[in-house]
């Protein structure tokens, strides 16, 4: 199970950091009585299997409450401490949460609030169950589900999905096995640990004996600070992160940063040129990416070291099976590569089902395969290229194209940072495509520019005619561009239109 060895790692490494987040440090000593003692209280004061609502801001206790929860045979419900109080209230009903612990007041609900001090989570913790001492004997039961994220579907509303133990536990194995993590890393996550890579990197952290560097909000020059501090081996990052990492200046006498053996990102697919600046910030470190979704865990890796070709999401993880479709809600047979359908996927990594009101319709399921929508290609070495998502095809002319292709063609531009295609009503083409951009500081590219760039890379009916800087660039919690906001702003006319 999920922290089956804590006890052992405690013996091992008692005195060694097991949890560290701002001035907060917890040791592998007193993590596994605090996880045990934790666990005890939930088994003792909710039913079994019931729902444990997280609604925290980062702090140490966060990871021990996860892995007590799954050792109490309970099943953790992380949210977002971000979320305004319809969503909260609207989201614990949904998932029936039999207890919140919580870092805020929160509003009137049908369960049980406890609240925590999210500025001294662990003395908080402790007094809690302080009257449930001793060891308590698990529930090992690692196909159950134990954790339900949040996603946001097609309405823009939070969407639970569940995951079991075992997949987690295929996660840890299949991830070392390509990162080489060991009890001896030091493993910095400094995003919100409501966001799944970085509470993923936490417990996996503590699953293997490592130590976890928490950040309770992402500042980059004490993200650095801490990797000098701590000495740390491993970096969890999403890519708009690492750019505001990669700009921060190396103070004189600051100290390296040449700890650093790998940095891992998820979310977005870095650009080439974002990379070299962290080359010279990070100069022992190895990049990789990995193509994943939170439905699905890993699917493809990227390392820098395999020779992955230019625009290559990477190569399948080693318990992945990859197939692509070319006709939609059919069981994905054997395809040539190159050939552009819809990605499937099988693993014993992916998820169980949605929780409370999740839409299955977002999901396509046959048989061992499933796809979140994502669409792509194989080359013929196996590597995977991402084209689009289906849901933001856009039909113009009666020929489909993928905004992401056209995007990507864009931002290569050096004086675009990021870019956004929208569809338009559009009554001879049935949609008319245009550019959104967000511009590099200082620069004024004209839309005959961009026209003139965009056809070195594209076939005229790809390439928008007009071309508009945002006012504003909406980004998910994850970094990447809210699409659905853009667009609205667009409409509301929070746009200037490039001469």
């Amino acid at each position: 199970m999920i922290g089956g060895q804590l006890h052992h790692y405690a013996e091992i490494s008692a005195g060694k950091q097991a949890v560290v987040c701002g001035d907060e440090i917890l040791r592998w000593k007193d993590l596994a009585l605090l996880v045990d003692s934790t666990a005890q209280w939930l088994a003792e004061s909710t039913p079994s299997g019931c729902g444990i609502a997280l609604f925290l801001e980062n702090c140490a206790a966060l990871p021990v409450l996860v892995l007590a929860i799954a050792r109490s045979g309970r099943v953790a419900q992380v949210l977002d401490p971000g979320w305004p109080k319809p969503v909260i209230e609207q989201t614990v009903t949904a998932i029936s949460s039999a207890l919140m612990i919580s870092s805020k007041a929160t509003p009137e609900l049908d369960c049980s609030i406890v609240l925590l001090d999210p500025h001294d989570s662990l003395q908080s913790l402790r007094k809690l169950v302080a009257t449930f001492p001793g060891k308590f004997a698990p529930c090992d039961a690692p196909t159950l589900p134990f954790y339900i994220g949040f996603t946001s579907g097609s309405t823009g509303r939070p969407k639970g999905y569940r995951r079991s133990q075992q997949s987690w536990i295929d996660s840890f194995a299949i991830e070392a096995k390509e990162f080489g993590q060991t009890s001896d890393d030091i493993i910095i996550a400094p995003g919100a640990l409501s966001h799944s890579l970085f509470l993923y990197a936490a417990i996996h952290a503590l699953h293997i004996g490592a130590t976890i560097i928490l950040c309770r909000n992402f500042r980059p020059a004490q993200v650095l600070d801490a990797i000098r501090q701590h000495r740390g081996t491993m970096l969890y990052a999403v890519p708009a992160q690492l750019n505001l990492l990669s700009g921060q200046q190396q103070k004189p006498g600051s100290g390296n940063l040449s700890s650093l053996r790998y940095i891992i990102a998820s979310g977005s697919k870095w650009r080439e040129s974002d990379r070299s600046s962290l080359r010279e910030l990070f100069p022992a470190a190895l990049f990789a990416e990995f193509y994943g979704a939170s439905e699905l865990s890993f699917v493809a890796v990227a390392k820098e070291d395999e020779h992955v070709p230019s625009g290559s999401v990477g190569r399948a993880f080693e318990n992945v099976i990859i197939k692509i479709s070319n006709t939609h809600c059919k069981l994905p047979g054997p395809s040539q590569p190159l050939q552009t359908g819809e990605i499937f996927v099988s693993s014993p990594m992916v998820f169980e089902t949605y929780a409370g009101d999740g839409d299955e319709a977002d999901i396509n399921r046959d048989n061992a395969f499933i796809s979140v929508g994502d669409m792509g290609y194989l080359d013929a070495s196996g590597f995977l290229f991402l084209t689009g998502r289906k849901d933001r095809m856009i039909v113009t002319a009666g020929k489909n194209l993928f905004p992401e292709e056209i995007e990507a063609v864009l931002q290569s531009h050096p004086d675009i940072r990021e870019a956004a295609i929208i569809g338009l009503p559009d009554k001879k083409r049935g949609s008319r495509i245009i550019a959104v951009l967000d511009t590099m500081p200082g620069t004024t590219p004209t839309s005959a520019d961009m026209i003139a760039f965009a056809r070195r890379f594209l076939p005229l009916y790809k390439i928008p005619r007009r071309y508009f800087r945002a006012l504003n660039w909406p980004r998910t919690r994850s970094g990447k561009t809210g699409f659905r906001q853009l667009k609205k702003q667009f409409l509301a006319d929070f746009h200037e239109q490039l001469p």
